[in-house]
């Protein structure tokens, strides 16, 4: 399904929200309060500006007593979009973003990737998969990291551990390239960039990814991913504990320009190692 149709398609979505709910005599705040989220977000369904989660379809189903319809569409439109399930709603979210900041404790974020990185990363994780198919995740991938060339794209910080820095992935000429491609994205002020060294030691995320995403009128959200599932979370107590969190990683990983000599450095140990090679 292409992007202009789909998009139609969730307006559908949004519209039908719309039209059962005021058959049933419900404001976007009664609903609302009924499936566990806000008057806002409903509001922002039925305008296709957010998409609910699996939970919320079906709970709309069972309020507005609809027979499983809005969780049948809900899964058709999320089978046929581009993404893993699993993180088809992060996705979303990201576009909406206001800003967003992530931790990565052993690759290079998404959003960050060449497409030579991505494609190591693909292979590594699809050996037996056509090149076709990489190609087609590849497209995806660089696709969704568009958003960090619009205007109005949000701010971005993202705190990487030494780690990902070091392992070659896709080869050492691919990693100083992937290195170069960051210390510009920083140096052009498109993104905040730190780096956890190895010597900072234990550190209040160890081995767990996150991102946290603002929004111009929705609360913030967070995003964490384990092994082909994710969870968003958007409970205030809960946001509140992982920007702490965040607020930790910040402190034990190195200033700015500290970070970007050491990618430099990086970088350049790989583009020997490709020279010699």
């Amino acid at each position: 399904m292409a992007n202009g149709s789909r998009q139609a398609a969730w307006e559908f979505f949004g519209a039908e929200l719309k039209r059962r709910r005021e058959d049933a005599g419900l404001s976007q705040s009664a609903l609302g309060i009924r499936v566990f989220v806000s008057g806002g977000y409903i509001g922002q369904f039925e305008q296709a500006i957010r998409k609910p989660q699996l939970d919320v379809a079906q709970r709309i189903d069972e309020v507005l007593q609809t027979d499983g319809f809005f969780e049948r569409l809900w899964r058709k439109l999320i089978k046929d979009q581009p993404f893993s399930e699993y993180f088809a709603h992060a996705a979303e979210l990201e576009r909406l973003a206001t800003k967003i900041c992530e931790f990565e404790p052993a690759l290079i974020p998404g959003l960050l990737q060449t497409p030579e990185y991505a494609r190591g990363l693909f292979a590594a994780s699809n050996p037996f998969a056509t090149d076709e198919y990489i190609e087609d995740l590849l497209r995806i991938r660089m696709d969704r990291a568009a958003i960090l060339r619009d205007a109005t794209r949000p701010v971005y910080w993202v705190i990487v551990h030494e780690t990902a820095v070091l392992i070659p992935v896709g080869g050492s000429a691919t990693m100083a390239d992937q290195l170069a491609y960051l210390s510009t994205m920083a140096r052009e002020h498109r993104v905040v960039l730190q780096v956890i060294p190895f010597a900072a030691g234990a550190h209040p995320r160890m081995g767990k990814m996150m991102k946290l995403m603002e929004f111009e009128d929705a609360p913030p959200t967070v995003y964490t991913e384990g092994v082909h599932s994710s969870s968003l979370l958007d409970e205030p107590t809960v946001v509140k504990r992982v920007q702490a969190s965040y607020d930790l990683l910040r402190a034990v990983a190195l200033s700015p320009g500290a970070s970007l000599d050491l990618i430099d450095s990086a970088a350049e140990d790989f583009r020997q190692c490709a020279s010699t090679t």
